[in-house]
């Protein structure tokens, strides 16, 4: 029978999430935290509901749901560090959910309201997809609170669902990202393999073993773990890993797909450099360009590739301009697509998504510009699904060779237009960035967030300036 939790509305328990969240922050604890904590209190909780239905646990005894619950003041909170500490050892699917777990709820009385939360439910028997797209919801709003910069770890879900839908990975295909944030890339393409067969060996491998992704932000690596186990994927071992995929441990050529939004900006120097461990890579400090050099080595012959990368990747010299040159002679470059500013929670970022094949030369080069004349903002404005319906039409996933432009002399801004191999391989350094319909791309964000942008720079250089008189002042001694 049905468990009577499933009729309630994903509304009312993200509801009650967030009310806590917020009674937590007056506190002084930072959505993020909260969150994590609530992922670590959810998971003990399941693993006490499945111990109930009589199919084990996966706890070992001392370390339980039970042993928490009836505790109240220190002796709650001193119980709880202590289970967080053990099952961060443990070298499967636990140690992964708890990877280098801490407590960030030292009140108690803050960390009791949480666990009655939690214990007002019976999770474990919720139907998978709907405590899933609880849990989503609540990253979703995870990524939108500023404070915490959590937005980086979160791709907008209408467009990982575009690109998945055009990529079209296979039930018996495996998927990749490697820097998988909170795992949107995977679950997306799991919800989208997960129809194409009942057959149960089909299905057993998608829940098992198609997947991989990594991320080297052990709260992230939790929050990813916990996504795709309420989807029951990876319930006996989490696909996901805590490294830095530039340095660590790698397959070459053994993924069918690979989706990704990666870090943008410059690798931290104290992340090591990237070129002495992967000698093979062209030296550059960059990191979008890096996770490409690292995409086009782990993704199979045939396989296929869709990432989310900024102009810089499509425009500068220098190392940059070979690696699009690799690119070109040794992947299809088949697609890209311009997108707009105001989808991410990163201010002004102008981004594209690259389509790429492994194992046959670039030719004619398709793309789709949703970025001239669009304009969408967080707030009141956000990217949907259905905005990219034209783009996803456009893609003939399946059947790239019934591609048709909507460019013409006719039509001059047409948003979808094909380039030559000629046009690709005469542009000066190999440059990728195609315009045609408006060639004079405007600012056309509104004063409140030109001034935001303002204060987001002068607080960088505020902080810089004080770092260097640090510095200075240290070199004075």
């Amino acid at each position: 029978m049905a468990n009577n939790n499933q009729t309630k509305s994903e509304a009312t328990l993200v509801k009650k999430v967030w009310d806590i969240a917020n009674v937590l922050a007056a506190a002084g604890v930072g959505f993020t935290d909260y969150i994590t904590q609530l992922t670590y209190i959810l998971f003990l909780k399941m693993d006490a509901e499945k111990e109930e239905l009589g199919l084990g646990s996966a706890i070992p005894d001392g370390y339980k749901w039970k042993d928490l619950a009836g505790l109240n003041g220190n002796d709650l909170v001193d119980k709880y560090e202590e289970i967080l500490k053990e099952l961060a050892k443990d070298d499967g699917l636990i140690g992964t959910i708890f990877t280098k777990a801490t407590n960030k709820i030292t009140a108690p009385v803050h960390l009791k309201k949480v666990m009655n939360m939690v214990s007002g439910e019976n999770w474990y028997m919720m139907d998978g997809d709907f405590k899933g797209a609880i849990y989503e919801s609540i990253l979703e709003k995870n990524g939108q609170d500023k404070k915490s910069g959590a937005g980086q770890y979160f791709t907008p879900r209408a467009l990982i669902k575009a690109m998945v839908d055009v990529v079209d990975p296979k039930i018996t295909e495996t998927v990749a990202d490697p820097a998988c944030g909170t795992g949107g890339f995977l679950l997306a393409a799991f919800e989208h393999m997960k129809p194409q067969s009942k057959e149960i060996a089909k299905q057993n491998f998608l829940k098992n073993s198609a997947f991989f992704g990594a991320d080297n932000t052990p709260l992230v690596v939790t929050l990813a773990s916990m996504n795709l186990y309420l989807h029951d994927i990876g319930t006996a071992k989490s696909p996901i890993v805590c490294q830095d995929s530039l340095t660590e441990n790698y397959e070459a050529g053994v993924y069918n797909v690979v989706l990704a939004n990666p870090p943008f900006g410059t690798r931290p120097q104290a992340a090591g450099n990237v070129s002495t461990v992967r000698t093979n890579f062209i030296p550059t400090s960059d990191n979008q360009v890096n996770f490409l050099q690292h995409i086009m080595s782990i993704v199979k012959t045939g396989g296929r590739v869709g990432v989310v990368l900024p102009d810089n990747v499509l425009t500068d010299g220098g190392a940059t301009v070979k690696v699009r040159e690799k690119l070109l002679k040794e992947f299809n470059l088949h697609t890209i697509l311009r997108l707009p500013t105001g989808i991410f929670y990163a201010n002004g970022v102008k981004t594209n998504v690259l389509f790429f094949d492994k194992g046959e030369p670039t030719q004619d080069i398709w793309v789709y510009d949703y970025r001239t004349g669009i304009k969408h903002t967080l707030a009141t404005k956000p990217m949907k699904r259905e905005d990219l319906d034209d783009f996803v039409a456009c893609y003939c996933s399946g059947h790239r060779q019934d591609r048709t432009q909507t460019y013409s002399n006719e039509n001059p801004n047409g948003r979808w237009r094909r380039f030559s191999a000629d046009e690709v391989y005469s542009r000066d350094q190999l440059k990728l960035d195609f315009k045609w319909m408006d060639l004079s791309e405007k600012d056309d964000r509104t004063l409140a967030e030109l001034l935001q942008d303002i204060k987001d720079k002068s607080a960088n250089i505020v902080k810089a300036v004080a770092e260097l008189e640090k510095l200075i002042g240290e070199v004075d001694e």
